[in-house]
């Protein structure tokens, strides 16, 4: 690590302990845990922040983020909104695109995607991943809507839906199950009848085999295809980042408490993190892309979402993933289309969780796509789609379908 790394680490820590320099002691000693924590993980980012740093002016670069944030297509698509309640109460929000009634409608892009005939009734539900919304799947959306039936949703305390009432109202923690429970409640609401496709993409993707895990007689019955997308069946708590062993112990150790210490004092760490923005800016995006040169709007989406999930949200998920084990869920799958897809340079879901889960299914179709990170989603747009078109076809959902040539961000 350079100097003007070190350097960049340093300053971002310092600033965020100075936002919270009025809190009580305790909370000093877990400010300064968290520096550590955070300069740890830091290390492959504060290289790019401290190079842009040197060649970039800050107001201008507060500049740039606000002309993306009021010019940027991405998560701009909405569709039939809609409420689904949870078990504990918690209201789910989602959003259905319904397939044009008119089989003739936009007969060349029909053609390009799937062919000439209009698509079966099959409904085909989208999870998405921790710290984002629905509005991750934009790609995506922009390619299928109006060709099938779709529900996008999001979960607990993420995107327009309530905060989880278990965890505001009696403490509870977040479990995958629970967002198993929770997916069946926007299926009963969104999706009562008919044949489903299921994708999701990490943390969703997990919630897709917890939905296995506990209605196995809905995938049984119901369910004619399955994404899962840069995921998990388990075994998270060895996952080492893209870190040296010594670093991801170290922050193993003490990053559960640390999460929960900071998810007591949300307000004052809101505050830390806008006035570290640069170096979180330059975590995720080490950790959602592959390369640096990634468009800078689609980065930029990304970060705000990422952003825009609360602290203490952050901290009442974190233990729910090293709790995850739902491998022996993935036998509900087999005989079913399945697509398995990742990205090779993924650092939070490592493509071999992936392969692991193909490995169970050999019937399910394995995608590596070599230069793509965790969000691979939003990086390599047009590779998931094509894939996900071709398991539509293979389900039944569409005639023969053909190879998507792009997306359009802006279709509607």
């Amino acid at each position: 690590m350079s100097e003007s790394s070190v350097e960049a680490v340093n300053a971002a820590v310092t600033t965020a302990a100075a936002s919270v320099a009025e809190a009580s002691n305790g909370w000093r000693r877990a400010t300064g845990i968290a520096g550590v924590a955070i300069g740890v993980l830091a290390t492959g980012a504060a290289a790019g922040v401290a190079i842009e740093r040197m060649t970039v002016g800050r107001g201008m670069r507060m500049k740039a983020r606000l002309a993306l944030d009021s010019t940027g297509p991405y998560g701009s698509l909405r569709g039939t909104p809609g409420k689904a309640y949870a078990e504990d109460g918690t209201e789910l929000y989602y959003e259905v695109d319904d397939p044009d009634p008119d089989p003739d409608a936009e007969p060349a892009r029909r053609r390009r995607l799937f062919g000439r005939k209009p698509p079966a009734p099959v409904t085909v539900v989208f999870s998405h991943g921790y710290c984002l919304g629905q509005d991750s799947w934009h790609f995506q959306r922009a390619a299928l809507r109006g060709v099938v039936r779709a529900v996008y949703w999001d979960q607990r305390s993420h995107g327009r839906s309530g905060r989880g009432a278990a965890q505001v109202e009696r403490g509870e923690p977040v479990t995958i199950d629970q967002l198993g429970q929770d997916l069946k409640a926007v299926i009963d609401a969104a999706a009562p009848e008919g044949p489903i496709v299921l994708v999701g993409h990490s943390m969703g993707g997990m919630t897709v085999m917890a939905l296995a895990d506990r209605y196995p007689e809905l995938i049984r019955e119901r369910v004619v295809g399955v994404a899962l997308v840069g995921t998990s069946p388990g075994r998270l708590g060895e996952v080492n980042f893209g870190l040296p062993v010594a670093g991801v112990n170290a922050v193993r150790r003490v990053l559960p408490g640390v999460l929960k210490a900071l998810g007591q004092r949300a307000e004052l760490v809101e505050k830390g993190r806008r006035a570290t923005a640069d170096l979180f800016a330059g975590i995720i995006k080490r950790y959602s892309f592959a390369a640096w040169d990634v468009d800078p709007a689609v980065a930029r989406f990304a970060e705000r979402m990422i952003e825009s999930t609360p602290i203490d949200v952050v901290a009442e998920y974190y233990p729910a993933f090293n709790e995850h084990d739902k491998t022996e869920a993935l036998a509900h799958f087999a005989g079913l289309p399945v697509l398995v897809l990742a990205g090779v340079k993924d650092l939070i879901t490592p493509s071999e969780h992936s392969e692991a889960i193909a490995g169970l299914l050999p019937d399910a179709e394995l995608v590596l796509v070599p230069d793509a990170g965790h969000l691979v989603i939003l990086e390599h747009p047009e590779v998931v789609t094509d894939r996900l078109a071709d398991l539509l076809a293979r389900t039944g959902a569409v005639p023969a379908t053909t190879t998507v040539g792009g997306c359009d961000p802006a279709s509607s």
